[in-house]
């Protein structure tokens, strides 16, 4: 079949467009010409609706005056014009692909899920409806689960959420990737959907050190006889990184940093007098200013050592202005261990990394790793799943668990031939369960 896997961007490093490139790569495996279609392709090839554009002006005040404040129309009517005369647009261009390209399936990836696109989804729909061609829809993310999206300026916004968010055709299957999605999905629209987690290509050469990487940690500053905690997401609030560096508090009191330098490490290094315990951030920084201030404050107050590094990082190996620049996988290479303090995630991806880079984790069980991850069976470090949050909009967790997941970690940390045992196991897990070829059996159901 001749598929359109469709979304407002392509070719980035966004979570929709990464898991994309795995359909297409899988939907190809098994036969099917496939095709990228958005709003831009970053350096892949595809094909183009400039309207689709993630950051297109127009749509941009589409957005604006449909969920902050409605000031650029005169009244509701004037904006419902505006939305469906660009959506108009967007219906033409993708009627015309379809016959051009003699297209099968559709795939709307967060078209129909996550209101930013209202001309988008009331296009799509009416295409299908016209056209009746079949179409899977991919909803990563769903307008009830954003703040953002709950509080429409007008009824026209609210009819076409209810009504095109997702919409009810008969020629249309859903996937989600959660369970909960799936619930909710069922219990606002009655509408039944497949789930479809992320997935990891696990059959890929395995992460090593090389020539390339293995001055890593001497150019971020960490020493050969350092740990090296690694925290691989972005920076944000929801990833609840003061979690992490409690962690590495904890790790590094006396009593436990004693117990480190006594013996040899898991790969036999010695941490000797002057080896520390290093949480190094790798991701972006996306979050307010006063959360990473909170952050720094919290890890002074603990003697954290902590390391901002997403300078020297990159989705893949590059060179800008004459500095070498590394991949996120680099740094998995060099981490002794991950932390992963989520309190809130659609599905996981860093925990996918995790697992193939056959890394230990100290992981907060947010609600999609309690519903979807945990019942696999892998070997985590768990700091549960209660927290709260104080007057800065820092989280907490229990003393008594942080206390019992730094002795967790240090058994990680000593016992290679347990820490082998447990990678291996996990491993197999996800391969069995979260790979290509696991995606491979679930897509070759659905088209």
């Amino acid at each position: 079949m001749k598929i359109a896997l469709c979304h407002f961007r392509a070719g980035e490093t966004d979570g929709v467009s990464l898991e994309m490139e795995k359909w297409k790569k899988v939907l190809e495996e098994l036969g099917h010409r496939v095709y990228l279609l958005a709003g831009s392709l970053g350096e892949e090839e595809g094909i183009v609706i400039e309207e689709l554009h993630y950051q297109h002006p127009v749509n941009n005040r589409f957005v604006a005056n449909a969920y902050e404040q409605l000031t650029d129309y005169p009244d509701a009517e004037a904006f419902r014009d505006d939305v469906l005369a660009f959506a108009a647009r967007i219906e033409e261009a993708l009627c015309r692909i379809i016959d051009e390209y003699e297209l099968d399936v559709i795939v709307p990836n967060n078209i129909w899920s996550l209101g930013w696109g209202l001309p988008a989804g009331l296009a799509f729909a009416e295409v299908v409806r016209k056209k009746n061609i079949a179409c899977v829809a991919h909803n990563h993310d769903f307008h009830w689960e954003r703040i953002k999206y709950s509080r429409p300026t007008n009824r026209y916004v609210s009819g076409w959420l209810t009504e095109y968010f997702p919409p009810k055709l008969a020629n249309v299957k859903q996937v989600v990737i959660n369970k909960i999605a799936q619930q909710e999905l069922l219990r606002r629209t009655g509408q039944q959907s497949t789930v479809v987690p992320n997935v990891f290509d696990f059959s890929a050469p395995a992460w090593t050190i090389d020539d390339y990487n293995g001055d890593f940690r001497q150019v971020i500053g960490v020493k050969e006889n350092d740990i090296l905690l690694l925290q691989a997401t972005r920076i944000a609030e929801r990833k609840a990184i003061e979690l992490a560096i409690d962690l590495a508090a904890e790790i590094g009191k006396p009593e436990n940093l004693k117990r480190l330098k006594e013996r040899p490490l898991y790969d036999g290094r010695i941490m000797g007098e002057d080896g520390e315990i290093v949480l190094v951030l790798a991701g972006l920084q996306e979050a307010s200013p006063k959360y990473i201030e909170g952050l720094n404050q919290r890890a002074a107050a603990q003697n954290v050592k902590l390391l901002y590094v997403n300078e020297w990082i990159e989705a893949t190996r590059v060179t800008k202005d004459g500095k070498k620049i590394y991949s996120l996988w680099d740094a998995y290479v060099h981490a002794d261990f991950v932390t992963y303090p989520s309190v809130l995630e659609g599905w996981g991806n860093q925990f996918l990394e995790g697992l193939y880079a056959k890394k230990p984790m100290a992981v907060y069980e947010y609600p999609v790793f309690g519903t979807d991850i945990k019942p696999y069976g892998f070997h985590i470090v768990s700091l549960g799943n209660e927290h709260r949050v104080d007057a800065e909009g820092l989280v907490h967790i229990d003393g008594e668990l942080m206390a019992k997941a730094g002795q967790e970690v240090i058994r990680y940390l000593l016992d290679g031939e347990f820490r082998s045992a447990c990678m291996e196991h996990n491993f197999e897990l996800g391969k069995e369960h979260l790979s290509y070829e696991a995606l491979k059996k679930m897509l070759a159901s659905l088209f």
